[in-house]
């Protein structure tokens, strides 16, 4: 049986690469690739890709919103992110948007045909190490009004237009603020987002 793949990458020579290594393996065939998140969906429903190979840092929307989505409308594409960044934050927030698969960049080749294959079997496929790192990094401890508080602060709002966008008062949005800093061991509200959100907490 071949399997038909989707690659998703933002840049074109990782992109050109990865479908010239998948397309040497006898079973793969790299049916669609783009370079923007926001052309996902419409290049599976297209080309009815088996899996899809997904960077999580792409213009348009993120490979974690693309998978989120595909979950939805493609539920028989299986979603492997293929990534950079291996944070804990980043294959907690990938699991819950329905992928099955979390391949870093930097593992061998063999490793990636290995685990479309694998994940085409039925299984779930991460790399073990940043599997540990994830249930090291706990359950969040942050409140779903800090939470949404430190996505109000993501644009660099001031306190008042975070106040007034969730309908809290000032006071209400520093103590929010507070807590979250404090409970991220961070010195400042945008490193407490960055913090919580390499841990997977927003």
């Amino acid at each position: 049986m071949t399997i038909r793949l989707l690659l998703a990458d933002d840049q074109e020579l990782i992109r050109t690469a990865l479908s010239a290594l998948l397309d040497l393996e006898d079973d793969f065939e790299v049916v669609a690739a783009v370079g923007r998140g926001d052309e996902v969906v419409g290049a599976v429903l297209e080309h009815r890709p088996d899996v899809a190979l997904l960077d999580i840092e792409m213009p348009g929307v993120d490979g974690l919103a693309a998978a989120a989505v595909l979950a939805e409308k493609a539920p028989d594409c299986r979603v492997v992110i293929l990534t950079t960044f291996g944070r804990a934050g980043y294959l907690r927030r990938a699991m819950a948007a329905g992928a099955v698969g979390f391949v870093v960049k930097d593992a061998r080749a063999e490793a990636l045909a290995d685990a479309v294959r694998r994940v085409m079997g039925g299984e779930r496929v991460v790399d073990p190490a940043l599997a540990a790192a994830t249930l090291a990094a706990g359950d969040s401890p942050l409140t779903p009004r800090e939470v949404d508080v430190l996505n109000a602060a993501r644009s660099g709002a001031t306190v008042a237009e975070i106040a007034g966008n969730l309908y809290l008062s000032e006071g209400t949005v520093r103590n929010y603020l507070s807590a979250a800093i404090a409970k991220t061991g961070t010195h400042n509200r945008m490193e407490a987002l960055r913090a919580a959100d390499e841990r997977g907490w927003l």
